[in-house]
């Protein structure tokens, strides 16, 4: 499907399906990595991507491409923790993971979970 379809989507299964096997397959760990430091978050679609929100406050996004996946948006961090994001930098609020790559699956949930932290409403 295009872009456009993408945009469409009604839901993560939709936005998901609507992409190659490559593709998916890395959707799905990202929406397992969610899932997994947020399981009270809904799921829903947000400016035209994924979005797992709490308390009516959306935290974390993810978002497919052709030849990448990305996390949106990347909280302030250490500087330590700032040298881990670096190879994955593809602007400043946006991680970008090149597929056929291994994901950094410990440096994803703690990005999320940084995140929780800082948006999650009190």
């Amino acid at each position: 499907m295009g872009e456009q379809s993408k945009a469409r989507a009604l839901s993560v299964d939709d936005y998901i399906e609507a992409f190659p096997p490559d593709v998916q397959a890395v959707l799905e760990t990202l929406r397992a990595l969610a899932r997994r430091v947020l399981p009270e978050a809904e799921e829903a679609i947000s400016y035209g991507i994924p979005a797992y929100r709490v308390g009516g406050t959306d935290i974390v996004y993810f978002a497919g491409w052709q030849r990448h996946t990305s996390l949106y948006p990347i909280p302030a961090v250490s500087e330590a923790v700032e040298l881990r994001l670096k190879p994955y930098r593809a602007g400043r609020g946006t991680l970008r993971f090149g597929l056929g790559e291994p994901l950094p699956t410990d440096l994803i949930e703690s990005i999320i979970q940084l995140l929780a932290d800082q948006r999650r409403p009190a």
